[in-house]
């Protein structure tokens, strides 16, 4: 169960990787611009706010990664739930004014995390 929760945080965190490069750099791109469904005029226009939201989902995948390197088991524990948790949170919130999508391209996986957390109790 442990190994599986490690696994499962390491994914979460390779994919808000992810987005911080599909946010930050390739937001205006031909492939940001299909990704995301936006024209060059709304994706220029918006382009600050998306390098924005990149950075906050760097923050979220710096945590995890801090968590899965944390050598206190406690600490690791309280990390992991703490960042997960914020990733359900934001999934949620954008699936709920975004996209219902990103429920479960985001918060879904989070959330399956914290349970294999919880259940392997570190």
């Amino acid at each position: 169960m442990h190994i599986a929760s490690l696994a499962l945080i390491a994914l979460v965190a390779v994919e808000h990787l992810y987005f911080l490069v599909l946010e930050m750099f390739l937001w205006t791109t031909p492939f940001g611009l299909r990704t995301f469904g936006n024209t060059q005029q709304k994706a220029d226009e918006s382009a600050v706010l998306a390098k924005n939201q990149g950075l906050y989902n760097g923050f979220l995948a710096a945590g995890l990664i801090w968590s899965i390197a944390a050598s206190d088991p406690h600490e690791a524990f309280h990390l992991r739930l703490f960042f997960l948790g914020c990733v359900v949170v934001a999934g949620v919130y954008g699936g709920a004014t975004v996209d219902r999508k990103i429920m479960l391209l985001q918060a879904m996986p989070a959330a399956i995390g914290v349970a294999l957390v919880v259940l392997a109790g570190q």
